[in-house]
């Protein structure tokens, strides 16, 4: 009886210790893996999408940019470029960089600061970067549409 007693004991003991030794933060983790958020509908003709990948629960590369309706990227788009550039000041291959650069240097943690001439990109890319980051924490790798019109 006394035997079954310490068995017990010690078996509540080591479950115990097992149990403390887990982390409170893993809910916070990133999950290593590729992740993509996307915009629900185009806007302007585009559409904005997020894709990161993490290694080692960091996010060591980060993809942003949009498709239009034939799957051309809108950083390639001269044309395009040479008219924003002329009206806003920036344009997409340089917008693109920075927000995407933003997110990679604040692992998903720190405030990313508005480019002016992209604001409306700005608040897509708010969204979507608060989407892929929180796929990530569950190690969801599915592609999450987000309503960025609002």
């Amino acid at each position: 009886m006394i035997q079954k007693l310490r068995l017990t004991l010690i078996s509540l003991v080591i479950l115990t210790l097992l149990c403390a030794c887990g982390s409170t933060t893993t809910d916070a983790a990133l999950q290593d893996g590729y992740y993509t958020a996307q915009a629900a509908e185009f806007s302007h003709g585009w559409k904005e999408y997020i894709t990161i990948m993490v290694k080692g629960g960091n996010i060591v590369s980060v993809e942003y940019n949009a498709l239009n309706a034939s799957g051309f990227i809108k950083s390639w788009d001269s044309n395009y470029m040479q008219n924003m550039l002329h009206s806003n000041g920036t344009y997409p291959n340089e917008y693109t960089r920075y927000y995407a650069g933003q997110l990679l240097e604040g692992q998903g943690e720190g405030a990313i600061d508005a480019l002016t001439g992209a604001t409306s990109s700005y608040n897509s890319f708010q969204k979507l970067s608060a989407a892929v980051v929180e796929q990530a924490r569950q190690g969801d790798s599915s592609i999450v549409i987000v309503d960025t019109s609002s």
